[in-house]
């Protein structure tokens, strides 16, 4: 910041536009973000009220689905587990869609899309600055879901160690590391839905056009990943390998989906990024 100096006429001060703190700002104060990160926490409240409400002594079944719910009250390990199975199904996807889908259409919607870029500031920086503090407010939320699930999960059900869908007993020491991985890749496999819900951002000026048609487009690849028919082809579906990471929690760990599910994750989100940064810079900002 410039000091004027005496005797001469007062500078205007300067500051960098289109800062990364003006962007964390303009994030936070949406309320958007704060009812989704109030969501996140209410999540494992409303889970712990259901199962309160329900008779835990009721049929046992062997699917896996089955399995998580069955388990979910022996501990905080398994409370975890069967958080993340749920919400990593359609919250975590939509939280995704909605932290990257949004923010570019926000503005335009606002009509100061076009006032932000008669800044000094290339477009790829206004972008770029958009798609990170999207990305991390995901991995944030992702993060906030699993450690305060864990304390509502040891306050209501004991801190009893993992017991995984295939009877396997795992110890904090050995399940720690191993639910990071977990976590980690849980991540990955939200960036694709994240990149197409920035590509349909930069497209479109209405926020829920990007939001929807990501999780949409989501629930379609779900879709027709049910069908055989498809195979090898469906492999290459984004979300194809999404449960993946219950093979990190194993006794004797399963790497070979992890590995694939995440250079496909990869692959698609780099994509849709690459068409964003494309479309964005040659089109006409009128609003």
């Amino acid at each position: 910041m410039r000091r004027p100096v005496a005797g001469s006429r007062p500078v205007a001060v300067t500051r960098a536009p289109l800062s990364w703190r003006a962007e964390w700002r303009r994030q936070w104060s949406r309320r958007r973000t704060l009812v989704s990160f109030a969501l996140v926490l209410a999540l494992p409240l409303i889970l712990v009220g259901a199962f309160a409400l329900g008779d835990r002594s009721s049929t046992q079944r062997a699917s896996t689905s089955a399995r998580f719910v069955d388990l979910a009250q022996s501990g905080s390990a398994n409370f975890v587990l069967f958080t993340l199975f749920v919400s990593s199904e359609l919250l975590l996807i939509l939280l995704a869609a909605l932290f990257c889908g949004d923010a570019v259409p926000s503005e335009a919607s606002w009509s100061s899309l076009r006032y932000l870029l008669m800044a000094p500031v290339r477009r790829a920086r206004l972008l770029t600055s958009k798609l990170v503090v999207g990305v991390v407010t995901t991995a944030m939320a992702t993060v906030l879901l699993v450690a305060w699930s864990a304390l509502v999960g040891g306050l209501a059900y004991g801190w009893a160690s993992l017991t995984n869908p295939v009877g396997e007993d795992l110890s904090w020491a050995q399940l720690l590391p191993r639910l990071a991985v977990a976590v980690a890749y849980i991540f990955v496999t939200l960036l694709p839905v994240a990149a197409i819900a920035f590509w349909l951002g930069v497209r479109s000026d209405a926020p829920l056009a990007a939001v929807g048609g990501a999780v949409l487009v989501s629930i379609l690849a779900s879709i027709l990943d049910q069908i055989d028919a498809l195979d090898p082809w469906r492999n290459a579906l984004p979300g194809h390998y999404s449960r993946a990471w219950q093979d990190a929690l194993l006794l004797d760990p399963k790497w070979t989906a992890l590995v694939h599910g995440t250079l496909w994750s990869l692959a698609w989100a780099a994509l849709f990024t690459l068409l964003a940064y494309r479309r964005f810079g040659r089109a006409d900002i009128l609003s």
